[in-house]
Parts: structure tokens; C-alpha cells; sequence
């Protein structure tokens, strides 16, 4: 007959230190997670600035190829009144 494997043992203040650990490393996650959410909150304000601040230069920009377009043909409408007029 064998005799059994004593297997390994684990006392309770082995089992109470390993748990504290682990209590502290979550605790040091929780610290860097809550850091990495208040750098989110900044970038998201940024961006939500920056999208605010292109949306009002293309609202701005759109007059710009018009006025060009009507400066043209008041230009090529002037030219062809001189030209018709002599």
C-alpha cells in the first residue's frame, strides 16, 4: 500500500498576507485607473473644443469660393461690356 502525498500547506497568515497584497495591488489600479479617466475627461473636452472650433471655420470658409465666383464673372461681364462698348 503507498501512503498518500501529503500535498501542501498553506497556513492562514500565509493565506492572510497573500489576500493584503492582493488588496494593495487593487488599490494601486484603482489609483492609476481613476487617473487615466480624469486624462480622458481633459482629452474628450479637447476634442469636443476642437471639432466646436473646425465646424466654425468651415461655416466661415464657405462665402469665400462664392465671392470668387462672382468677382469672376463681374470681371469677365465688365471685360466684355469694355470690349462691346468701343
Amino acid at each position: 500500500m503507498t501512503t498518500p502525498d501529503p500535498g501542501v500547506y498553506i497556513s492562514p497568515a500565509q493565506t492572510y498576507q497573500e489576500v493584503r497584497d492582493l488588496a494593495k495591488a487593487v488599490g494601486r489600479i484603482e489609483a492609476k485607473l481613476d487617473g487615466i479617466l480624469d486624462e480622458t475627461k481633459d482629452i474628450r473636452s479637447d476634442i469636443a473644443d476642437h471639432e466646436l472650433r473646425i465646424r466654425t471655420l468651415e461655416r466661415a470658409r464657405w462665402p469665400l469660393p462664392t465671392i470668387g465666383v462672382l468677382a469672376g464673372v463681374a470681371g469677365a461681364a465688365t471685360g466684355a461690356l469694355a470690349l462691346f462698348v468701343r
